[in-house]
């Protein structure tokens, strides 16, 4: 379980406090956000695996988050509303909750749907880390190891390289990683290219002739699987993934 991040989007503190508390003494760990904003942002960096949400957000309407969320990861989704319709459950599954809790509701309820839907997740638990070559992705403590050193990361720029080796060496337009890689809707490619020139410097051994984040002329950028991996051509490979579906249980 102690694998298990769970993001909390509530706009009642207390309740918001209470869901946390409780979790945290069942031992998960997690995240709080109050509105849409703080909750894309907290997303990115925390790529949860379950998140809870309430549908009514001061700043958004959470049914779009549930869509903004399958775009990125598709993590578990819990839905928290005090619409206890039959037609507001229906576009809740809809949108993209794979389960839908009315409130009031008791804690222990809560609880077991919590476990329930973790439970459903252990099998298909992402792994921890990547690992391409040289190229070390630390998905829980979300940093970066390149030849034996960490490399110090924005979270920003760690979000930009997960993307781009989500992609295993594909290219991918300054649009799609736009989409993907930022936590609100951003129409300035050269925003992709700064981040990316921040990146060169920091993982490539000239970042004027880059080897591991390579542009695409006409397309935008990809990384360079075949310039980081080992001689053996192994694919990226799951550090503990086995361990942490164990950890789960």
């Amino acid at each position: 379980m102690a694998s298990t991040c769970i993001q909390i989007i509530e706009g009642n503190p207390h309740l918001r406090s209470l869901l946390s508390w409780h979790l945290q003494q069942a031992g998960y760990r997690v995240n709080q956000s109050a509105d849409m904003m703080r909750a894309k942002e907290t997303f990115q960096t925390a790529q949860p695996n379950l998140v809870i949400m309430e549908t009514e957000l001061a700043d958004g309407s959470g049914l779009e988050l549930c869509q903004w969320l399958q775009q990125r990861g598709r993590p578990l989704i819990m839905i928290l509303s005090a619409k206890s319709g039959e037609p507001d459950v229906v576009a809740g599954l809809q949108a993209g909750a794979d389960d839908y809790l009315k409130k009031p509701f008791g804690m222990q309820e809560f609880l077991a749907r919590v476990e329930a839907l973790t439970r459903r997740n252990r099998k298909i638990t992402a792994p921890v880390s990547l690992t391409y070559g040289d190229l070390n992705i630390d998905l829980v403590q979300r940093r970066v190891r390149f030849k034996e050193q960490f490399i110090d990361l924005t979270p920003q720029e760690f979000s930009l390289i997960y993307v781009l080796t989500q992609a295993e060496g594909s290219p991918l337009s300054r649009a799609d990683l736009l989409r993907r890689a930022w936590p609100d809707a951003i129409d300035n490619p050269r925003t992709v290219d700064t981040h990316v020139l921040s990146l060169r410097k920091k993982i490539e051994v000239d970042p004027r002739q880059p080897n591991v984040i390579q542009t695409v002329r006409n397309v935008g950028y990809r990384l360079n699987i075949e310039r980081i991996q080992t001689t053996n051509g192994h694919h990226p490979v799951g550090i503990g993934a086995v361990n942490a579906i164990n950890a789960v249980g």
